[in-house]
């Protein structure tokens, strides 16, 4: 086990849902599971006026989210301890009093001047806080080591992206910043490396010679919720494929990193983004993007309300809740392979897997080996890795059939697997940013992102298909994928083959 220094963890918004839902959960766990140093604290800091002891009510003794039982109740109490909680007037104001504070707390808990610095709050106000840290002295490291977790969005386009690196640079160090996606905290994101990279019989194969196309798929079954507002102005593009979804395409598609460092393995990854073929051409963008909206439709006997009908969404929206998009990696390994990735809501049932498409035997000696060969990596739910391949069908003749073999990570016993957020805050106490986003990464992302976006705001003849709540998106989404392909529609069970499974 890796050491991890002792520090304090200050959360900015601490007030707020994210810090009360994920944060503060996880890392009671840490806590449970003996992950954090034994001179450990935690500093909430918002605009609301609590109390130490109001904050550990909030977030501990009366929250839904911790799990309360006999057995817990003692360690409860022990973690209230390290949780303290410092008004500030707001993010511009003066950070005198909480400079002051978490100098305070250093001395008693001897947390050898190590600060983590966690921003649950919305992105315009990064810089604002980012510079009183640095005029108050808490980013200097002349005594110990200063970090900087930073939530997404991160930028709202290229161009705001750039700007905001460059204010957070201003105060704090790139190696000081980590920008957070949950979605590398998944154990099944970072199986996709172990999965190409340890077994001698992927890794070979990984590559245009034998790889047809490769398809990515993220879908939810709920619509927008209570985020109609937020997510009017973002959309499916910006919300999920921008950033988690070219996180697992640069992971497929990267190349092997010289060692298992954070900074060689990020560095494969932006080579991989800085190599997928930007697309500018109008006719190109149009026959290799779909966008759409879900419409109202009954779901098991209940009318389910259609995006323009959602709370906070403008009645003539044209944000997408499903993209789907074509593209290419210019480079030796995937020239010319297809990448194909969707995300959408709305959908028949919430998944994430990645679907790697072998080439078919160059002839075809067996009825019904025309199959291609397929790696099944599962990320949401059920999560697991299944290959599908041809066998024999017991009987005279060679008639083949489509065979299943798989693994699941719930038949793993001895050791539990960590959240997300459990693992990427340990993984930031403990200075491994591998699971985080560096400036140029992001840039990358949007480099590519930003001409879809301008083609679907102000091209010609640009069209946003309907599609009805709890079906797989436009009709024509098929047309997207070259040959005789259909997405792959999963199951909320790995194994299952779609159109024969209960989708829930």
């Amino acid at each position: 086990m890796k050491k991890t220094d002792n520090q304090i963890l200050i959360i900015f918004g601490a007030s707020g849902d994210l810090a009360a839902r994920k944060l503060l959960p996880a890392l009671f766990q840490l806590f449970k599971g003996g992950f954090l140093p034994e001179n450990y604290a935690i500093l909430g800091t918002s605009r609301s006026q609590l109390s130490d002891e109001e904050f550990r009510t909030r977030v501990l003794t009366e929250s839904t989210y911790i799990k309360h039982d006999n057995e817990d109740e003692q360690q409860i109490a022990a973690f209230a301890k390290k949780i303290f909680y410092q008004p500030i007037e707001g993010y511009e104001a003066d950070y005198s009093l909480l400079s002051d504070r978490v100098r305070q707390i250093n001395d008693t808990f001897k947390t050898d001047h190590n600060y983590v610095f966690y921003l649950s709050t919305p992105p315009g106000v990064y810089k604002n806080i980012a510079e009183k840290l640095y005029h108050a002295g808490l980013s200097d490291e002349s005594q110990g080591w200063s970090r900087l977790i930073v939530e997404k969005p991160f930028g709202y386009s290229l161009e705001t992206a750039q700007t905001l690196n460059k204010e957070l640079q201003q105060y704090f160090k790139e190696s000081q910043i980590y920008r957070i996606d949950h979605y590398l905290g998944k154990e099944t994101v970072q199986n996709l490396l172990v999965t190409r990279f340890s077994n001698s019989i992927f890794e070979p194969l990984w590559n245009r010679n034998y790889i047809r196309h490769i398809e990515i798929t993220n879908a939810e079954d709920i619509g927008v919720e209570k985020r109609g507002g937020y997510y009017d102005r973002s959309g499916a593009l910006r919300d999920m494929f921008q950033n988690h979804l070219l996180q697992v395409v640069s992971l497929v598609a990267m190349e092997p990193p010289l060692n298992a460092t954070a900074e060689e393995i990020r560095n494969e990854k932006v080579k991989a983004l800085k190599s997928i073929r930007i697309m500018k051409d109008e006719d190109i963008l149009r026959r290799n993007t779909i966008r759409g909206q879900y419409m109202t439709a009954e779901i098991d006997g209940k009318k389910v309300m259609g995006y323009r009908e959602e709370e906070g969404v403008d009645p003539d929206s044209l944000t997408e809740t499903f993209a789907a998009i074509k593209f290419y990696i210019d480079n030796w390994r995937w020239k010319d392979v297809p990448f194909y990735v969707r995300t959408a809501k709305r959908m028949p049932t919430k998944v994430t897997e990645v679907v790697i498409h072998f080439k078919s035997t160059p002839h075809s000696l067996f009825i019904g080996a025309n199959k291609d060969n397929r790696l099944i990596i599962r990320i949401h739910p059920d999560e697991g890795v299944l290959m599908k391949f041809g066998v024999k069908v017991p009987g005279q003749g060679f008639i083949v059939e489509e065979a299943n073999l798989d693994f699941y990570y719930s038949e793993l016993t001895g050791s539990r697997v960590m959240e997300a957020y459990e693992r990427l805050l340990l993984d930031a106490m403990q200075g491994d940013a591998t699971l985080y986003a560096r400036g140029d990464e992001v840039e990358a992302a949007w480099t590519f992102v930003d001409p879809i976006l301008e083609f679907w705001k102000n091209g010609h003849d640009v069209r946003m298909y309907g599609y009805a709540a709890g079906v797989w998106g436009p009709e024509n989404s098929n047309d997207l994928i070259d040959g005789d392909y259909i997405w792959r529609n999963p199951c909320a069970n790995l194994a299952d083959d779609p159109g024969y499974c209960v989708l829930c």
